[in-house]
């Protein structure tokens, strides 16, 4: 049996709105170019890992979903791109996850999640993912479903020998437990500082980007992978730390760039790649993902980015 990529998460329906700036409070903004799209982190990094795995690579979903016409949908699109769903399921008594996002001129969104459905994963619920984490070689895991949850599955996916990757998004401080659990821990500019109990005072600089990783070792995760936008990211694993440099690009939208990035990793890392050419493939298919709308329809295939990296 092949290695997997074990991913849970949420599965949103995004409703998308291109605007020439995001509203101020209080502000009406006329927007244009709505666009129903399918997304949610869980299934934006299930759709990058299943679009950009290599035949010798399987990927598989875990979630909730609504009995309704977005659900039907969402499963749809991750099986159009490779991902097992057997594990979403769906229910009669809360509806499919939603989505508000608001992009402006320049690529940068506002987004606001109504959790519906995912947010009736469980804590008791996770046992029965055993055979959904035997055999995986990475679990990909966000915090768009209940922290309970997520801190047992990583419990779990650790048990069945998988590598955790975590995205600590959406931002919040998380228990020194949970983190204990994770692999790669892979955070941006305002999650770093969130979790360190710091103000997110937004762009990081490269110098300091060091002793940022360095104090995120310290909460738990084995690993760091800092990402910093159209800088790259910075790797630290307790040794010596290292950046990676991103691919100039002219971005349109940033929507799912960061679920692409963790899709992509863990790809490369479960095919068995060094992890200098891991994180130079996840800033690949992370930059041409910013240069498209939408989430899910943003991720780039494994050919699209081959042919990025041999240019």
């Amino acid at each position: 049996m092949k290695p997997a990529i074990a991913v849970l998460g949420s599965l949103n329906m995004d409703f998308v709105v291109s605007v020439a700036h995001l509203p101020a409070p209080g502000e009406t903004v006329l927007g244009c170019d709505f666009q129903t799209i399918p997304g949610g982190k869980g299934a934006n990094q299930a759709c990058a890992a299943g679009r950009l795995a290599s035949d010798t690579v399987a990927v598989r979903m875990a979630g909730r979903v609504g009995e309704d016409v977005f659900g039907d949908q969402l499963k749809a699109s991750l099986a159009a791109a490779h991902v097992d769903v057997s594990f979403v399921h769906a229910m009669r008594s809360q509806p499919t996850g939603v989505a508000l996002i608001w992009v402006d001129a320049g690529g940068q969104n506002s987004i606001v999640v109504a959790s519906g459905a995912n947010y009736a994963l469980a804590a008791g619920d996770v046992e029965s993912l055993r055979p959904f984490y035997r055999g995986a070689a990475a679990a990909l895991f966000q915090l768009e479903t209940p922290l309970d949850a997520v801190a047992a599955a990583l419990r779990l996916a650790k048990e069945e020998g998988a590598m955790s990757i975590l995205d600590p998004a959406p931002a919040q401080a998380l228990p020194s437990a949970l983190l204990a659990h994770v692999d790669v821990l892979t955070p941006n500019e305002t999650e770093a500082a969130i979790l360190l109990g710091r103000p997110a005072s937004g762009r990081l600089s490269l110098a300091d980007a060091p002793a940022v990783a360095q104090s995120l070792r310290q909460l738990g995760p084995s690993r760091i992978v800092l990402k910093l936008g159209d800088r790259g990211c910075y790797f630290w694993d307790g040794g010596e730390g290292m950046h990676v440099p991103s691919f100039p690009v002219t971005a349109v939208d940033s929507t799912a760039a960061g679920d692409t990035f963790n899709g992509a990793l863990a790809v490369a890392l479960g095919e068995g790649v060094a992890l200098p050419q891991a994180l130079r493939f996840a800033n690949a298919a992370a930059a041409l993902s910013v240069t498209r709308r939408g989430a899910q329809a943003s991720v780039p295939t494994r050919a699209e980015v081959d042919g990025f990296l041999r240019a």
